[in-house]
């Protein structure tokens, strides 16, 4: 062996299956070949700054070919010109009898690799990466007949062992998905020279590939796209597309591929792992329905697998080709030299990388350098006949090894499924609404024919006890006057015998009045209980009215609910739709945050009202409103502010979110003071456990925090003593910029340097560089700045003696350490800080001790701002201290 290693390689440490793999600095076994032999490459695995976004290298696998029956008639007396070490990961390519050249890939798959060896180390974890929502690519690379598309679409009807990755990936995909939820779509192109041509349809053979501005993402929306559902119905399309590849039969190979195919698996995905909040509304009757009350849409996530037979590179003088095979030949050769390009670019880092030299970087611009998890297959053959081919091949493999891409998840929300969810419940409220009013009806139709009919009992009884009455007197009556019709017959027929017994007669007479006195007053006794059962009647009577009054009223009051109840679902409906649009313009909003780093926090707000300008309908006379402003006018300050304080954490993020980017505007910030904003975010700031909204809430305080009365009002509140006691709970970077930037804007006020730093802005400012995060330093560094220029102002003034407190609280020798830090925005706050500090004379022993001279004597040479350099410069020309110290180290400023 004559290539030897200097020092051991970087090998990749696998991690669990189904995540992401990232290869241990980077490198992961990457080598470049020396004159004493194998370096390793340069490493660059490290996280992404972006949300979501990690390094992953391009993992690269090389493929023997076993030797062919031309091979074996012609190099029968020659060796092979690879020796492959599987073990090692290791191939040594044989330059002659006594001279080699070794190389390191991720994987070495020897001629008797199996099909499922090479799909389980090539292209398994990119297809386990993109069930997860990252996009993948899987690439076969090499000489013409070496294998590539055996490798990849080699369909396997006949031997279901020889079945290439296209195959296998689909299987493994519809095996995991769940159809109920999730969709699996398929597209099949081959670019042809120069030419996107459908495998699908054949007639749809030119093909514009249409680039996002915004993402610079590229997609092929003229291309057949078609729903898969199991695996025979995808071999099928395989079996088409391949009929309608072009292949060609030259030296090399009987059937070589004239064209560079690609296979593109969509997959949509729902993500389970998020849960919805179920919530109770009671009806009027007493019963209640269950109905999903979340607003927040569901998760899905979108990924795409490429699969990418690239057509083989091919020598003219080798492969005999001529006329339009010539022609095809050029195209294969010319593309393939615009990817080598790229790929060289890529590896050294070169600020400009050509892609836009042919569709075929065009559309593999996302599988080198962007955000796929690339897996790349390169295939040899044994044969000492093309060893230069298989060295160009190999070094091809080499410098993919050297390229970074950014893997990020696709997320996004389902707003049309939540859409459908909520018409479903919206149905469902109105049949049970309308289920309840019948019920009301119902029952008040029961209540008033119940009435009616004791009424009529009521009135039938009384007629009945009044008829008996009437009957039973004039009954007594009829008899009373039959006795006395009979005494009066038998005093006419004896009259001397009622002479004779006068004082008798008397008495019979006296009898008689008497019982005419009584039937006078019985008859008045029946006389008065008929008017009695009469007032009865009048009585039931009235009370029949009543209840018809009543139940009048009932069904004015119900037909008023009823108005009132469409009314408030019509006012829900409105604010559901608003909170909605209000959680996609927070969620825009947010993204714009890592893109300034000014003392304003929600600078991402003109962006959010120019895409709410261009999306809602214009008014004639006020002109276009936002969403927010919208909302604020519709629903009122307060009623927002009091959202602070539901129940509900979903509805406390969307008002928080509206809160702050209300004090992005200076326009409301005296408002929301005086609703008492100030006061509900800082109580949420004490009280919340929610990180996004301790986030939100301190991002609109420091908003806020930019106007000087407000920073009064938020020391007199214990302001810096929750925001110091967030930044120490906090691991998040983004709230940690939050805080940090609502400290830096208060440092800016010289009433309150002497406040801020007794109640611990300074150490909580200093205490966030824990982080490391490039915006959190950029806002403690400004924070810095402002104190120290406060402070410089004051000392000049006549206001401020002895030593800075940034200096007492210790911040000089974090100053110094990052007074050259890479990022420009850090770097200048830095030295505006330095320069501030060193214009006090009582600090310049400090300054002297702790080394920020020579950045001070740094800065006055080499600071891009002109004004910057100037400043240093009179610094060090009008303090006498630091004179000296520099004339003794013999410094010239």
């Amino acid at each position: 062996m004559s290539g030897k290693m200097d020092r051991q390689s970087v090998t990749a440490t696998p991690k669990a299956a189904g995540k992401p793999r990232l290869s241990a600095g980077g490198g992961g076994g990457a080598y470049r070949r020396t004159s004493s032999g194998l370096l390793p490459a340069a490493s660059g695995g490290r996280a992404s700054s972006d949300s979501g976004a990690v390094s992953s290298r391009v993992r690269v696998a090389v493929r023997l070919r076993p030797r062919n029956a031309d091979e074996l008639a012609v190099d029968a007396d020659f060796g092979d010109c690879v020796e492959l070490q599987p073990e090692l990961k290791r191939l040594k390519l044989r330059k002659n009898n006594w001279e080699s050249e070794t190389y390191e890939f991720d994987e070495v798959l020897t001629e008797f690799a199996s099909q499922k060896r090479v799909y389980e180390v090539v292209a398994k974890p990119v297809v386990e990466s993109v069930l997860e929502g990252y996009n993948g690519t899987v690439m076969a690379y090499g000489q013409t007949g070496t294998g590539k598309t055996f490798t990849l679409g080699k369909l396997g009807e006949e031997d279901t062992a020889a079945r290439g990755i296209m195959v296998r990936a689909m299987e493994d995909i519809l095996a995991d998905i769940t159809p109920e939820t999730d969709t699996v779509s398929v597209s099949y192109l081959q670019l042809y020279m120069e030419m996107i041509q459908d495998l699908l349809d054949p007639v749809n053979d030119n093909i514009a590939i249409v680039e996002d501005p915004r993402t610079g993402d590229v997609s092929l929306p003229g291309a057949t796209v078609v729903e898969v559902r199991d695996q025979k119905s995808f071999v099928d399309l395989l079996r088409v597309g391949e009929a309608h590849r072009v292949a060609a039969n030259t030296k090399l190979n009987t059937e070589s591929s004239r064209s560079h195919a690609l296979l593109m698996v969509n997959v949509r995905r729902a993500d389970k792992g998020r849960h919805e909040m179920d919530v109770s509304i009671s009806g009027e009757n007493g019963h209640s329905s269950s109905t999903v009350g979340s607003l927040r849409p569901p998760i899905v996530r979108k990924s795409k697998l490429v699969v990418v037979d690239l057509a083989g590179s091919e020598r003219i003088d080798k492969s005999g080709s001529e006329g339009h095979t010539l022609e095809e030949a050029k195209s294969i050769n010319l593309s393939l030299s615009a990817l080598g390009k790229c790929i060289n670019a890529l590896a050294e880092n070169s600020p400009h990388v050509p892609v836009r030299d042919s569709k075929l970087t065009r559309l593999l611009k996302d599988s080198f350098g962007g955000t796929a998890r690339t897996s790349l297959v390169v295939t040899i053959g044994p044969s000492p006949r093309h060893r230069g081919e298989t060295t160009s091949t190999i070094m091809f493999g080499q410098r993919a090894m050297k390229v970074e891409n950014m893997v990020k998840l696709k997320e996004e929300f389902d707003y049309k499924s939540l859409c459908r969810r909520l018409d479903i419940e919206l149905d469902k409220l109105i049949a049970e609404n309308e289920r309840q009013r019948k019920y009301f009806d119902d029952e008040v139709e029961r209540i008033t024919a119940e009435a009616q009919c004791r009424v009529l009992e009521a009135e039938g009884e009384c007629k009945t006890a009044l008829e008996n009455e009437k009957a039973k007197y004039h009954q007594e009556y009829l008899d009373s006057i039959k006795i006395l019709e009979e005494k009066w017959k038998l005093h006419q027929q004896s009259p001397r015998k009622q002479i004779k017994e006068t004082e008798p007669t008397s008495n019979e007479v006296g009898e008689v009045q008497n019982l005419l006195q009584n039937e006078k007053m019985l008859r008045q006794s029946a006389e008065d209980e008929a008017n009695d059962l009469k007032n009865q009647v009048s009585h039931w009577k009235k009370m029949e009215a009543a209840a018809t009054a009543e139940v009048v009223k009932l069904r004015k009051m119900l037909d008023t609910e009823a108005s009132q109840k469409e009314k408030f679902e019509e006012e829900i409906a409105v604010l559901k739709r608003q909170l909605l649009q209000l959680s996609l313009d927070a969620d825009e909003t947010r993204r714009s945050l890592d893109r300034d780093g000014s003392g304003k926090i929600f600078p991402g707000f003109d962006s959010l009202m120019s895409h709410s300008r261009n999306s809602q309908p214009r008014e004639q006379s006020n002109g276009p409103k936002t969403p927010i402003a919208k909302l604020f006018e519709q629903v009122g300050l307060q009623k927002i502010l009091s959202l602070l304080e539901s129940e509900e954490p979903d509805v406390r993020v969307h008002a928080v979110k509206v809160v702050a980017n209300l004090a992005a505007e200076e326009a409301n910030q005296e408002k929301i003071v005086e609703a008492g904003g100030l006061t509900s975010l800082l109580m949420l700031l004490r009280s919340s456990e929610d990180e996004t909204i301790r986030r939100v809430a301190a991002g609109a305080i420091a908003n806020l925090a930019m106007n000087e009365t407000n920073q009064d009002l938020i020391m007199a509140q214990g302001g810096v003593t929750l925001l110091s006691m967030t930044a120490s709970d906090a691991e998040d970077p983004q709230t940690l910029r939050m805080v940090a930037g609502a400290i830096a804007n208060l440092c800016g006020n010289d009433k309150l340097q002497t406040r801020l730093r007794g109640e611990g802005g300074i150490k909580a400012l200093l205490g966030m560089v824990r982080c490391g995060h490039p915006d959190v330093l950029a806002q403690v560094a400004r924070g810095i700045a402002n104190f120290a220029k406060c402070e410089s102002r004051a000392a000049t003034h006549g206001n401020r003696v002895g030593k800075s407190l940034l200096i007492d609280d210790g911040a000089l020798p974090w100053i110094v350490k990052n007074a050259n830090n890479e990022a420009a925005l850090i770097r200048r706050h830095i030295e505006l800080a330095l320069c501030h500090l060193a214009q006090h004379e009582v600090n310049s022993k400090d300054i002297i001790c702790e080394g920020a001279l020579w950045e001070l004597v740094r800065i006055s040479r080499d600071c891009s701002r002109e004004d910057i350099r100037m400043l240093a410069y009179r610094t060090l020309t009008s303090s006498p201290t630091l004179q000296s110290e520099m004339r003794r180290l013999r410094i010239e400023c």
